[in-house]
């Protein structure tokens, strides 16, 4: 296997570690292989590839589609960002919970997230660039999200410890507006 997958205590949603091949030369390592995943119980046919860079203090989501529902694998090819992502699905033991990992060029680690999950991360490095796998398009008329400092989910965006202060991070206006966890729950679109 050239994959390992390591549980994150939400179901379904896991930490990748791929097998890194270096030599004098550089590295080099697969980040996706359909067969090796579907061994690993991921059954995904990702149909979209995307790729974002941003400064240091760049946060980006929580977010999720109400349809076009998707899948991700996501991977900091530059940088280090930390990465969340929040359990939506409804009947689930670990509803409303959240898991952050820090994913970056050194270490090379993913992170699998399935269907039902909110996502976003925060550029912990100068720069980042992230990019992550879809398994169904992007969807403008279906695209939501949760306020990235929600009171109730809680999430500790780590600012402290990579030097960052919150009027300092920088937020799309989009991302800004995102609706509660509270409003979320009244209007749960699955």
């Amino acid at each position: 296997m050239r994959f390992k997958k390591i549980e994150t205590g939400i179901e379904g949603l896991y930490i990748i570690e791929p097998t890194v091949f270096g030599d004098a030369r550089g590295f080099f390592m697969e980040s996706w292989n359909k067969k090796e995943f579907e061994q690993l119980g991921i059954n995904c046919e990702f149909v979209q590839d995307n790729h974002s860079k941003s400064k240091k203090g760049v946060l980006r989501g929580l977010h999720f589609q109400i349809e076009n529902v998707q899948a991700k694998l996501v991977r900091c090819i530059r940088g280090k960002i930390i990465d969340i992502a929040v359990d939506l699905r409804k009947d689930s033991p670990t509803f409303g919970k959240y898991f952050s990992v820090e994913l970056s060029e050194e270490n090379k680690l993913m992170l699998f997230i399935p269907k039902y999950f909110a996502h976003g991360f925060l550029v912990v490095s100068e720069e980042a660039e992230v990019m992550y796998k879809a398994d169904d398009y992007y969807n403008s008329k279906a695209d939501s999200g949760i306020i990235w400092n929600d009171e109730t989910l809680s999430i500790d965006w780590q600012l402290e410890r990579y030097g960052l202060k919150e009027e300092e991070l920088t937020i799309s206006e989009k991302d800004k507006k995102h609706q509660t966890f509270r409003q979320f729950l009244e209007n749960y679109p699955w």
